[in-house]
């Protein structure tokens, strides 16, 4: 297995703004393969647009050395008048950004000049990147976000013939099986790269260790400031054992001896790094939506693991049912352009998930961890379809791919690896 061989699914999206005169901005949260990107496309430069050696500057602002060599914006400008002076146009590629002090306005001064040059930016940090770039740059950038390895891409580090099936229909029982068994192992360990691409159990686990402790050090203490890492990492395990949950902001406080506004500011940490997304209850009244409590769902499953200290096989673990609704959420947050929320009445009747679009259009989404035989369909979500007559919903499930109707509702059984192309083609509509 080889991760500079794996071709990340926004490839095709980046490739194609290396045309525009924006700068090209990549964040995520770390050792999601940034760096290892930055390469590909530097490659696919070289291959596919004949450009030269000579008008490609990579620079990695780990270094000390490329750093402190282009710090200076006077002479950094200077350099690039230089070269453009051997050559017409230039790709500038700066890994770690949020490196520099100032990046947001060291790259509004130099894009301002007009230099016939672009740039390619990554970032490690999130909110670095948004403090830092964002509003210098608002009108000269692009912003893509780099997720953790998505099922499609992790098969592609094992079996890339199978991921190719993923989209078609009917496949045999042999190959659905050996896909389901890549998938169990996904969601136990995650789509970290250097975690999908670990030999065994155990190095898989010390990797994500080494992720978390590189995230606290530098995103949490050290950008961030918290003060207390310790009870920072507690309430990450609180969270873990509450995916799938409401998140009761009084009962965490009780727990872990922290002020209200400490526990707010830390979950807005760990939602603005991407280490975990809230869902918020589904209302036609957005005042209501706001105030009720959310669910609480983890990025990347082995993150999710690594909090509570337990990574038993799917089929034996107790928390397959929240893993599998987890899984759910991820696909979600990294696909879906709308809202997410769920849906919860006083008389108990609940939905997983509820997508609306940009266009009032709503679709359910019930997350089952077991294999359907049949179509069932549970109170809540015949409850929803009753009240909000929704065109299409979706149940996901181990076993049954299946349609059928009630009423005007197209309702569709999938299974998990078909959730992302599922929304895909709701996204497309």
């Amino acid at each position: 297995m080889n991760n500079k061989l794996i071709e990340r699914e926004i490839f095709g999206q980046i490739t194609a703004h290396l045309k525009e005169q924006e700068v090209t901005v990549i964040t995520g949260a770390r050792q999601t393969g940034k760096t290892t990107l930055l390469f590909q496309l530097k490659d696919w430069l070289f291959a596919q647009k004949k450009v030269k050696q000579s008008q490609l500057k990579f620079f990695n602002l780990d270094l000390i050395s490329d750093l402190t060599g282009i710090r200076n914006q006077d002479d950094f400008i200077k350099f690039l008048k230089e070269e453009l002076g051997r050559e017409e146009f230039l790709y500038v590629f700066i890994d770690e950004i949020q490196r520099l002090e100032n990046s947001g306005k060291f790259l509004k001064g130099i894009y301002d000049v007009r230099l016939p040059v672009k740039f390619v930016v990554s970032g490690s940090s999130s909110l670095e990147i948004k403090s830092k770039i964002s509003e210098s740059l608002a009108g000269r950038k692009r912003l893509f976000h780099l997720w953790p390895f998505s099922f499609s891409e992790y098969l592609s580090c094992y079996e890339p013939s199978l991921r190719g099936l993923l989209k078609k229909d009917g496949i045999s029982t042999l190959n659905r099986r050996k896909i389901m068994d890549y998938f169990f192992d996904f969601v136990v360990f995650g789509g970290y790269p250097r975690v999908v691409l670990s030999k065994d159990k155990k190095e898989k686990i010390a990797v994500l260790n080494e992720i978390y402790s590189s995230y606290v050090e530098k995103d949490i203490v050290g950008f961030m400031k918290v003060k207390n890492p310790f009870a920072f990492s507690k309430l990450v395990a609180l969270l873990g054992d509450q995916i799938g949950n409401l998140v009761n902001l009084h009962e965490l406080t009780a727990t872990l001896g922290l002020n209200f506004r400490t526990i707010e500011n830390y979950l807005f940490a760990l939602e603005s790094t991407f280490v975990v997304n809230l869902a918020r209850p589904y209302f036609t009244n957005a005042r209501k939506e706001l105030t009720k409590m959310p669910k609480v769902y983890f990025v990347d499953t082995g993150m999710r693991n690594l909090s509570v200290k337990y990574f038993a096989n799917f089929s034996d673990s107790r928390d397959r049912g929240k893993l599998l609704e987890n899984f759910v959420s991820s696909s979600i947050v990294k696909l879906w352009d709308g809202v997410v929320n769920y849906w919860r009445t006083k008389d108990r009747n609940e939905v997983d998930f509820i997508l609306r679009n940009y266009y009032g259009e709503i679709v359910p989404v019930e997350v089952k961890a077991i294999e359907l035989g049949k179509p069932e369909i549970n109170s809540g979500l015949k409850a929803f379809i009753e009240k909000y007559k929704p065109k299409k919903a979706f149940i996901v499930n181990l076993a049954l791919e299946e349609k059928i109707k009630i009423r005007d509702t197209e309702i569709y059984f999938i299974l998990p690896y078909n959730v992302p192309i599922s929304l895909a083609k709701q996204q497309a509509r």
